[in-house]
């Protein structure tokens, strides 16, 4: 039997150590190129998280970009408009995703300050020009009113009467220009320029129409049955607003169609009702109106359009500080109907006729039988002082009767100016109607020539026009009595 040799035996176990060996490291191997595999997986998987990551961050950085844009071009222009225009919408984020987010509430405050910094400063410039506009019409309106004393002592001056006329158009027009100034005081907080005595109201309703062109479309329906007058300090913020309401239902209404004023007299005030019967106002007209007619908050001049409207605004002024109410609505007619209310405490009272006789331009009161006195908007336990003056005696009444310049169907029923009106007792004495003439009667009336009369006939005539002229603005306290002609205005 031949034995192996011993180096055979140690090469074979060298062999089998190294086959041992390197099945040993191909195992190894492969499980680090598992693991190399595993581990280049993860990676490009990771690889790809962040790049959708990028990916949506850029979109996101975009997106933002696009709501700063339509911040900065869009929703800032639309948020100037709305402060001026509230019916004007601003528009939200661009992209709804922002909505809650931090993004969502930056922008948002940005958009508070900006309006609280357009606010603050619209308030400081409109100030400003309120301030100025404050103390030009303030001075105009102190050199109208020298130009009016002028033009009324010019009227006692000249005896011609077609000087007088021409007088007489320069005092109506430049009555015009102070009403609007004066308006445009009112509004920028200006006082109203004027201290007057206590006034009938129906004399300050006639005041107030003769400030106005169109004055002779003004129908006056007097249903007061007390003397009722206005106390000092509001007679003039009370013709302002009268007359800016009756400047509106003018303007707005057919030149050929009337406008009528109806005084009625309640348990706690008294009521002007203005009705027209133009074109009417819309709802959003009638709120508007109705709040700056409230005069709740400041107005600015910005809100009253271009040109500025400002008789509301000014009326609404005047409500605020004495304590009367104007409200505006539909009217039956179809046109508007404003109420200027004034409360009979503490800004009405009741004067004595005997003391201090009701102007001839005031409307007569419409009163059925005996007036009740009792029925006073004085406060309670006020006696009325028309209660207690005597009536006036028969040979008294002719000469407290004259024509008025108002139209004859608001009058009273009377009979012929031959034949005297019955007078009731309590009650002022009734104007005589003119005896009515017809067409052809009134054209030969105008088309014949006047009579000759003397100089001194001539000179008595115009002096006792300048008296009643004289005396209509004492009574009256705001405007000079419309012309006998009827075509002209003081």
């Amino acid at each position: 039997m031949t034995s192996i040799p011993e180096a055979l035996l140690w090469c074979l176990s060298a062999g089998t150590a190294a086959a041992v060996v390197l099945a040993a490291l191909s195992i190894r191997a492969r499980g680090q190129r598992a693991d190399l595999r595993s581990r280049l997986t993860a990676a490009e998987e990771q690889n790809s998280a962040t790049l959708h990551s990028n990916t949506e961050l850029t979109a996101r950085l975009r997106a933002t970009e696009a709501e700063i844009r339509h911040l900065a071009e869009t929703r800032l222009p639309d948020l100037t408009t709305a402060l001026a225009h509230p019916h004007v919408p601003v528009p939200g984020l661009l992209d709804t995703r922002f909505a809650g987010t931090d993004a969502d509430r930056a922008l948002s405050a940005v958009l508070e300050q900006v309006s609280d910094a357009i606010i603050k400063e619209r308030a400081r410039v409109d100030a400003a020009a309120q301030s100025t506009l404050r103390g030009a019409t303030t001075t105009i309106q102190a050199l109208l009113y020298r130009l009016q004393t002028a033009l009324q002592e010019m009227q006692h001056r000249y005896d011609d009467p077609d000087v007088a006329q021409d007088l007489l158009n320069a005092d109506f027009l430049n009555e015009q220009a102070l009403r609007r100034v004066q308006a445009t005081g009112v509004v920028c907080g200006a006082w109203p320029g004027l201290t007057r005595e206590d006034s009938y109201l129906a004399e300050l309703v006639v005041g107030a129409t003769s400030r106005l062109r169109g004055y002779d479309r003004v129908q006056i329906s007097n249903q007061l049955r007390d003397p009722i007058a206005v106390v000092a300090r509001a007679v003039e913020p009370v013709a302002i607003v009268v007359t800016e309401l009756l400047a509106n239902a003018l303007h707005h209404s057919h030149r050929e169609l009337p406008v009528t004023i109806t005084l009625q007299q309640g348990n706690r005030g008294a009521s002007v009702l203005v009705d027209d019967y133009g074109v009417g106002m819309h709802d959003d007209e009638i709120k508007a109106a109705m709040e700056l007619l409230a005069g709740d908050e400041d107005v600015l001049l910005t809100q009253l359009g271009d040109p500025p409207r400002s008789g509301f605004a000014a009326a609404g002024q005047l409500v605020r500080q004495y304590g009367f109410g104007v409200h505006v609505e539909p009217s039956p007619y179809g046109g508007v109907r404003a109420v200027v209310y004034i409360p009979g405490d503490p800004l009405l009272t009741v004067l004595d006729e005997s003391a201090q006789p009701m102007s001839v331009m005031a409307p007569t009161p419409h009163r059925s039988g005996v007036p009740d006195r009792s029925a006073s908007v004085l406060p309670t336990g006020t006696a009325s002082p028309a209660a207690a003056a005597p009536a006036p005696s028969a040979s008294a009444a002719p000469a407290a009767q004259a024509p008025a310049p108002q139209r004859d169907d608001h009058f009273d029923a009377a009979p012929p100016a031959e034949t005297p009106p019955v007078q009731k007792e309590g009650e002022l004495p009734r104007r005589r109607r003119r005896k009515p003439v017809s067409e052809s009667e009134e054209s030969a009336e105008r088309t014949a020539s006047p009579p000759l009369r003397s100089p001194e006939e001539t000179g008595s005539r115009w002096a006792a026009l300048q008296r009643g002229t004289e005396s209509g603005r004492a009574a009256v306290q705001s405007e000079p009595p419309r012309s006998p002609e009827g075509n002209a205005q003081s």
